[in-house]
């Protein structure tokens, strides 16, 4: 069942999107670094759904979202302002798919099973699965949103208790992601950008690319492997900021894994395009010089690649 239809909340509530409003809010009002709630909302699923993705679902203005909001105005040939405008919005509303829908928790969702993966490297490794902590992550990755979010948007609903009817954003109204034969990465903007075989761009996604202890390779690199569900063999000798009595380990799949629930393997040894177990902080904090994307924006660049795709590291 998908949501009703409402007047928007008044701007004291917009901090909290209203999940009956939301569906119907006028396609007018400039989405910019002052918005906030059900207006960024809204703007931030049908991004995701055009490819265009901002990271995770928050119904906050960030830099993720401009820049998603930028690299969808200039492949659509608009001004490239970072701020959704009336023409912008005329595209992006095009696709009249429900911005929220409703999810019915299963016996399965609230099983789990479930348990927060602890700090050190060592201790992750006597784990037989990198698994969610609990059924609000389990959730929030499932529908590219917060944690925070799903509480917003449904007070008083319990989360664990299967039956109960949840609102979510409704980004798996979503077309399929086309096939790619290249991408390219951008150190200083923190994008991945999909190209057909034309060279035209036609998806972006928010990603954390490197640092200054682990700059991020430019050059022309090419897609040697994709593995789903990879084990992650941790050596500390790669990694400058490893402690001390830190030994090899091998840790486990699951989506809290250290490269998540996919790894894209680079020609470059030892870098790749992988998930992430922190579907917030990506763009927003320092990798050690791989790419690193949400868990579905990794899952959805995966799909779209095939070994020998050409990869482009740039400033």
């Amino acid at each position: 069942m998908l949501l009703g239809l409402a007047p928007a909340a008044p701007a004291k509530a917009a901090a909290a999107p209203d999940p009956v409003a939301i569906n119907q809010l006028p396609a007018t009002a400039t989405v910019g670094p002052r918005t906030r709630g059900a207006n960024v909302l809204r703007a931030q699923v049908l991004l995701d759904r055009a490819h265009f993705s901002s990271g995770e679902i928050d119904g906050s203005y960030s830099r993720n979202l401009r820049l998603a909001i930028g690299g969808y105005q200039k492949l659509h040939q608009l001004k490239v302002t970072g701020a959704i405008d009336a023409a912008t919005w005329a595209l992006l509303a095009q696709d009249q798919a429900p911005v929220l829908g409703s999810y019915t928790i299963t016996a399965e969702d609230v099983a789990g099973p479930y348990a927060v993966a602890p700090a050190s490297m060592a201790d992750k490794a006597k784990l037989p699965a990198l698994g969610y902590a609990n059924v609000l992550e389990a959730l929030g990755e499932r529908f590219h949103c917060s944690p925070a979010l799903l509480k917003r948007l449904n007070p008083g609903k319990r989360m664990n208790r299967a039956g109960e009817q949840v609102v979510v954003p409704n980004v798996l109204a979503g077309a399929p992601l086309p096939k790619a034969t290249a991408l390219m990465v951008g150190r200083a903007d923190g994008t991945l950008t999909l190209l057909d075989a034309s060279g035209t761009p036609f998806a972006q996604f928010p990603a954390s690319t490197g640092s200054a202890h682990d700059p991020l390779p430019y050059g022309q690199w090419k897609v040697t492997a994709v593995v789903r569900n990879p084990v992650y063999r941790y050596d500390p000798k790669l990694f400058w900021d490893a402690r001390q009595n830190d030994a090899k380990a091998m840790i486990a799949a699951g989506p809290n894994n250290p490269v998540g629930v996919v790894w894209i393997e680079l020609s470059k040894k030892h870098y790749g395009i992988h998930g992430t177990p922190e579907p917030g902080n990506i763009g927003k904090t320092q990798s050690h010089g791989c790419i690193r994307l949400t868990n579905w924006d990794a899952l959805a660049v995966a799909g779209a690649l095939a070994r020998g795709a050409s990869v482009l590291l740039q400033e």
